[in-house]
């Protein structure tokens, strides 16, 4: 049996309202909607931040730092840039008090007062993602990477037969760079903000490239892994001298930057 920790009276959360609470050690975001309580993990599952800082819409509150929206029912990601739930707490009221019990994982089933066994998160999960897409093929020294399932742009069949490539293909290139929790590439992400090709000065006949790109937060974690695996995706053409990647957050990355393809890869309609 869940062991219940009291955390608040009834009456000091209103109705609609939220109140960061602690229970056993660990900091739980507490909402009062229509008459029930619930509780959640205070922290967003994309970038760690606040989810009690932000903003409650019904049974929606959204991270104050780049929207992403979560249910306060069951801890599911409803929105990008997160794609993982938060963890739910059984919740229960009882002599004028509110008493939350820590659930055992993320997307932890609600308790009774909740009744949220019926909630239906649409945030498609990581492996469901990675079913959907295929490896990328390996890329040979001067070749194009072309994304599965897109003929290869004119830009790109040029770089493969004179040498020298254009802004185009080195987004092609880029296209085999996806990100470790989306399963999705950088390019579509659209996590690209600008390519820039110039003769390399060590190196003639070669090129040094200029890469402007962000993350979908200041934070992210795998931001060591996608500069690195940007570098090695570019850098590894016998066209290319040298590859600079400058990481930009101005203006900060939305949901809205991503492709028609990065939506329907992630269920986004």
């Amino acid at each position: 049996m869940p062991e219940f920790t009291r955390v608040a009276d009834v009456s000091e959360v209103s109705d609609p309202g939220k109140l960061l609470v602690e229970v056993e050690g660990e900091v739980v975001a507490l909402f009062h909607v229509e008459g029930r309580f619930y509780a959640i993990d205070d922290v967003c599952t994309h970038d760690g931040g606040p989810l009690v800082d932000g903003e409650l819409n019904g049974y929606k509150i959204a991270c104050p730092r780049h929207g992403a929206k979560f249910d306060i029912r069951s801890g599911a990601a409803l929105s990008m840039p997160a794609v993982r739930p938060t963890r739910a707490h059984a919740v229960k009221v009882e002599n004028g008090g509110v008493w939350v019990a820590l659930g055992s994982g993320p997307g932890s089933t609600p308790g009774p007062n909740n009744q949220a066994a019926d909630f239906r998160s649409y945030a498609p999960t990581n492996t469901a993602a990675a079913a959907e897409v295929s490896p990328a093929p390996p890329a040979s020294a001067g070749s194009p990477v072309v994304a599965a399932g897109m003929p290869a742009t004119g830009a790109a069949t040029a770089a493969a037969t004179d040498g020298a490539p254009s802004e185009e293909a080195v987004r092609e290139w880029l296209k085999e760079v996806k990100d470790p929790e989306l399963f999705v590439n950088i390019v579509d992400l659209g996590l690209i903000y600008g390519v820039t090709l110039s003769p390399s000065a060590d190196a003639p006949g070669k090129q040094h490239v200029s890469i402007d790109m962000t993350m979908t937060s200041p934070a992210c974690p795998a931001g060591p892994q996608l500069i690195a695996d940007t570098k090695r995706a570019v850098g590894s053409r016998e066209s290319i001298a040298a590859v600079e990647v400058r990481i930009v957050m101005d203006p900060p990355w939305t949901p809205d930057r991503m492709t028609d393809a990065a939506r329907d890869q992630l269920g986004i309609f």
